[in-house]
């Protein structure tokens, strides 16, 4: 079994590629014909009269021949590459709209806003961050929207800040407490 790929036989067949123009047809060489004709009728290269008269006339072929004579004056595959690529570009008026940006949640800019505040604001800012952290990641699992990354980390430097004030006050209290 060989690797290549299977190639259809170019229709009509020519000269040397084991059929010639008196060798009767197959149904199967009556069917390409036919769908060579379909294809030029459906592309406007045919009138609906020429095009009946032709399929008629395809059926009752008895040789490959005939078949040729038939659909020798239609293209009998896809165009080729070269063809393709002069044809003109599409004007960007025709072609479909580009999708719209996801935007990003405004809660969770705030949380990270908030979230690095923290280190400038003593740590007050570190509840809000947290706050908006949680409410901007419930957005946008909902709607979809973007910056999770930014809900996260507004959220891990907020608790940071919690925690570190929890911490210094709990030290403070003992402190005291043992001070006295």
């Amino acid at each position: 079994m060989s690797n290549s790929s299977w190639q259809p036989a170019p229709w009509p067949p020519q000269h040397g590629q084991g059929q010639q123009p008196s060798m009767l047809a197959a149904h199967a060489d009556r069917e390409r014909a036919v769908d060579v004709l379909r294809a030029g009728f459906a592309e406007g290269r045919l009138p609906q009269g020429e095009y009946e008269n032709r399929v008629e006339r395809a059926y009752q072929a008895r040789t490959v021949g005939e078949l040729s004579v038939l659909v020798a004056d239609l293209p009998q595959g896809p165009v080729p590459q070269q063809q393709q690529m002069m044809m003109a570009p599409v004007p960007r008026t025709f072609l479909p709209a580009p999708p719209l940006p996801v935007p990003t949640n405004g809660k969770a800019i705030g949380a990270l806003v908030c979230g690095v505040s923290t280190f400038f604001s003593a740590g007050l800012t570190g509840i809000p961050a947290v706050i908006l952290g949680h409410m901007a990641r419930g957005e946008i699992r909902r709607s979809g929207e973007q910056g999770d990354g930014m809900a996260v980390g507004g959220l891990v430097l907020g608790w940071l800040s919690v925690v570190g004030w929890v911490l210094f006050l709990t030290f403070v209290i003992v402190a005291a407490g043992s001070g006295a």
